[in-house]
Order: structure tokens, then sequence, then C-alpha cells
């Protein structure tokens, strides 16, 4: 008994760090990307430079450079500050929840959402991150939904909630804003989420596990307990 309690506390202590261990470092990846962003834009104000030509130039030979660069360069300070909380939030959420998968998402937004801006979009200079928030809460949102992930849905619908404004982005509402780097990151961070469904499976909690088990101690099949709760009591009628 003495041996399976220190089993179960040994099992405890290496989850718990090794959760930590992911929360140290998806942290610390999401806040140098930010911070990069950061020392971009310090570099443009304090040199005096103008880097809206490192935008993407729909349709134009020299401004597929944009694809690369313009998640990297904002219009101001504002702009930017825009753009960082839920940035460095969203990207901490892929990182930590997902894994395996979030360098390849990270990438797969990044390029295709910038390609589909320059074959698609209006001609005119597009910057900004704005196009990756959209695709990681697109992404969040619709791995929660295709896994049946509570925590993915969660933290999106969080940050719909605390920028709601997020919604209107996808539409063509002002002019000076470039919303078909929200429409097209939204899409790609959807095909991203329905590619990669069958990647980092949400956990098994311990209270699911108890219920499982209390079933078959019983004497019951999970599925068989599921068919019976779902059953209708006889005096239950549908409008």
């Amino acid at each position: 008994m003495s041996e399976d309690l220190e089993y179960i506390n040994y099992n405890e202590e290496y989850e718990l760090k090794k959760d930590k261990d992911k929360i140290k470092s998806s942290f610390f990846y999401s806040g140098c990307f930010v911070i990069a962003l950061w020392l971009i834009q310090f570099l443009q104000w304090s040199m005096s430079l103008e880097l809206t030509s490192l935008g993407i130039l729909p349709r134009k030979a020299d401004g597929l450079i944009g694809i690369l660069t313009a998640p990297l360069i904002h219009a101001d300070f504002g702009h930017l500050v825009s753009n960082s909380v839920t940035l460095f939030l969203l990207f901490f959420g892929i990182l930590y929840f997902y894994r395996s998968s979030a360098v390849k998402v990270f990438l797969i937004i990044y390029i295709l959402d910038g390609l589909l801006v320059w074959f698609f979009a209006r001609q005119s200079y597009h910057i900004g991150a704005s196009g990756l928030v959209y695709g990681f809460a697109s992404f969040l949102f619709f791995s929660g939904v295709f896994r049946k992930d509570k925590r993915s849905i969660s933290l999106s619908l969080l940050i719909v909630f605390l920028y709601g404004g997020m919604v209107w982005g996808v539409l063509p509402t002002k002019p000076e804003i470039s919303f078909e780097s929200h429409l097209f990151g939204a899409l790609v961070g959807l095909l991203c989420a329905f590619t990669f469904r069958k990647k980092d499976p949400p956990p098994v909690y311990e209270w699911e596990k108890e219920t499982d088990e209390d079933d078959y101690e019983d004497g019951k099949d999970p599925e068989d307990a599921e068919i019976e709760d779902d059953a209708e009591p006889d005096d239950f009628r549908r409008n």
C-alpha cells in the first residue's frame, strides 16, 4: 500500500513539474515574440524609419517580401499596443495546450495569411500582427470545438469577451483597417484546427477517471450509464 502511495505521489510531482515547465516555456516564447515586435517598433521610432513599404502590397512582386515582414511592422505604438496583449495570450495558449503542433500552426498561419492577402486584398500596404491574432483565436476556438476541449474554447471566448471588437474585425467597417488580414487569418486558423484536430488530445482529469471507475465497480458499463442518463422520463413531452 505504501509503495502504491509513493508511486502516486511521484507521478503527481512529475506531472506538476512537467506542467510548470510547459507554462515557463510557453510564457518565454510568446513573450520573446511580442518583445521582438516592440524592439522593431522602438527602432522604427527612434531612427525615424518608414517601414510601411515592407508591408504586403497585393499582386506586386516587390510586395511579396511583406509576407515575411508585414506582421512585424506596425503603424505606431498605439497599433502595437492593441495587438500585444491578445497576441501574447493567444500564442501562449497555443504553446501550452497544443505543444506538438504549435510551431506548424504558427508558420502556416503566418505564411498562408500573408499569401492570401497578397493574392486577394485591396491594393494598399498591409501591416501589423492582427492577422496572427485572428488566426490564433480561430485556431484555439475551433480546436476546442473539434476536440471538445473546454480549455481552448474558454480562452478564445475570454479574449472575444475582453476585446469584443474582434468579431467585427473580419468585416470591411473601416477603410484604414486591413479586414482582409483578419478574415484570412481566421479562415487559416479554422483550417489548422481541422487539420491538427487529432494532435494533442485534451487530458483526462482525475474526476473523470473516478467516474468511470465507479461505473465499473457498480457493474455498469459507462456507455450504458450514459444511455440511462439520456433516457427521458415517461411524463416528458416535447413542445
